[in-house]
């Protein structure tokens, strides 16, 4: 995975040996680098291994990502296509990989990773290619690889540890996202964990929580607008855990506080934000 710009694991990588099923050439004599800083970096590489459908390819690739820390947004493995996303991590930002397979009459199935890279964002082309062919070696075809898909198709990723982020930052984050796309939020988004710092708006009771709802600054209200900023700021709050009324009942506006809690909903209509099980961070 990338983690400011440089992909980790290359070391590990390295020891993976390429398949004995796959075809003549190697991943990396594919690997091709497109466009640029400005329009967005492209980098792609591709294999191809005897005997191996484009469902078994892409359930193969699922866990294979998954292992690695990747989010799975969308998989079509009957129609060889699999998106997965470089999760944000502090400054990094996230960045999708489309993973598609193909077949040929004598069932040699070729898989194709492109990491697309937002604009602005740079990585050395030798870290990226360890990456995107260490994945793609540990493809199998025959009975190893139809036992390899039946297990990974299911495979989800499991978070290292909560993001951390101002409230401020993750509003502008998830409203930008809602800009671009707002069908991805709940597949980005689904069960990840958030610690989350700012300032008390306020506090209420709703249903069988209390919700404390962060400060929220719209792009009028800031001091410096940057280029890109969405045009207006989700708000956040969270539902608390459970044995946090203490805490809650001793909070009032403009009180700094950072809690941790998992992503619950988000309404592109009402520009909100919900996390639940939120508890205070020390």
């Amino acid at each position: 995975m990338i983690r400011r710009s440089a992909f980790l694991g290359a070391a590990v990588l390295a020891s993976i040996a390429v398949p004995t099923v796959a075809r003549a050439g190697t991943c990396e004599d594919t690997f091709v680098k497109r466009g640029n800083v400005v329009s967005g970096l492209r980098y792609v590489a591709m294999t191809s291994v005897v005997d191996m459908p484009l469902d078994v390819a892409i359930n193969q690739m699922r866990a294979i990502a998954a292992k690695r820390g990747y989010d799975i947004i969308a998989s079509e493995p009957v129609a060889g296509s699999l998106l997965i996303e470089q999760p944000r991590t502090g400054n990094a930002r996230a960045f999708p990989m489309e993973i598609t397979a193909t077949i040929n009459a004598g069932g040699v199935g070729t898989v194709q990773i492109e990491a697309k890279l937002p604009t602005g964002m740079a990585t050395k082309a030798e870290l990226v290619k360890p990456e995107l062919c260490g994945m793609l070696a540990e493809l199998r075809g025959g009975k190893e690889g139809r036992a390899l898909a039946k297990a990974g198709a299911g495979a989800t990723t499991i978070q290292a540890a909560p993001v951390a982020l101002s409230a401020q930052e993750f509003s502008q984050q998830i409203s930008k996202d809602s800009e671009r796309n707002s069908a991805v939020i709940p597949l980005r988004y689904k069960g990840k964990k958030f610690t989350l710092s700012g300032t008390v708006d306020y506090v209420i009771k709703d249903g069988d929580h209390y919700r404390v709802a962060f400060k929220i600054l719209q792009p009028h209200e800031l001091a410096i607008r940057l280029p890109g900023m969405a045009a207006t700021l989700s708000q956040v709050s969270c539902l608390m855990a459970t044995g946090t009324s203490v805490f809650v009942l001793q909070l009032k506006p403009g009180k700094s506080i950072k809690l941790t809690g998992t992503y619950y909903d988000f309404d592109e209509f009402k520009d909100a934000t919900w996390f639940k099980d939120c508890v205070p961070v020390k």
